[in-house]
């Protein structure tokens, strides 16, 4: 049952990323005069996520936390990453929020010419000058009020334990004057486990921290701020999986 009903998940995401292009693109030649941010293009790409998650029976995500009420308030947003499926889950907040990705991505057929019109960001990993253009891209975006989205670990943790974090995101946070919002996804582990195509049974919740102001900060304070973080992150993981008896 379980191969049969991956089958299904993948046919429906497969339809759904065909079937959203044409929508985005009508969306983006309509809002292009007015959405330099490209807020509304990406914001109809996550509901694609929204869709085919509450299409699939194997899985159950939930939302909770302190979910922002503008908006359009940008906020630097970092997360805790377990699996390929956080990002379907963590588009589940009500708010867009633009994404770093390997460019590789960017080169998948249909989903990458997607992100390229949602206005989400590429990253060529190892290269200086790739992250440089990065960061000031995400700076961009929050100059026109779209929250930008970090994995701060940088890459998935093979065990499910919080790893180490990257300084890129705070360091931007403090020369941005963005506050940072800390998410705490947890359960996603189980949706997709490496070198399996099929889905596993997931009950999974994305949880929204309290915002980091860096008012007053400078780059001194930048591993100060990026523990607050991380800290703040691993305490909302312990109880997020006892709620989920992980």
């Amino acid at each position: 049952m379980r191969t049969v009903l991956s089958l299904w998940a993948w046919l429906v995401i497969a339809l759904g990323v065909i079937i959203w292009l044409p929508l985005m693109t009508i969306v983006r030649v309509v809002t292009a005069p007015f959405d330099k941010g490209r807020y509304w293009t990406g914001y109809l790409f996550r509901k694609l996520c929204v869709v085919v998650c509450s299409l699939n029976p194997l899985w159950k995500f939930r939302v909770s936390g302190n979910i922002p009420t503008d908006p359009r308030r940008p906020y630097i947003v970092v997360a805790n990453h377990e699996s390929f499926v956080d990002i379907l889950l963590i588009s589940h907040l009500p708010f867009e929020m633009k994404w770093l990705s390997k460019v590789e991505n960017f080169r998948i057929p249909v989903m990458g010419w997607e992100m390229s019109l949602a206005g989400d960001i590429r990253l060529t990993r190892g290269e200086v000058s790739s992250a440089t253009d990065a960061m000031r891209q995400c700076a961009d975006r929050l100059s026109k009020k779209v929250s930008v989205m970090f994995f701060p670990e940088g890459t998935r943790s093979k065990t499910g334990e919080l790893g180490k974090f990257k300084n890129g995101a705070f360091r931007l946070a403090i020369e941005t004057g963005t506050p940072i919002l800390p998410v705490a996804v947890s359960g996603c582990h189980s949706a997709l486990r490496p070198n399996d195509w099929r889905l596993g049974v997931s009950v999974a919740e994305v949880r929204v921290l309290e915002p980091i102001e860096v008012t007053g900060m400078t780059v001194a304070d930048i591993y100060t701020l990026r523990d607050l973080a991380r800290d703040a992150i691993a305490a909302e993981l312990e109880v997020l999986r006892t709620e989920l008896a992980l």
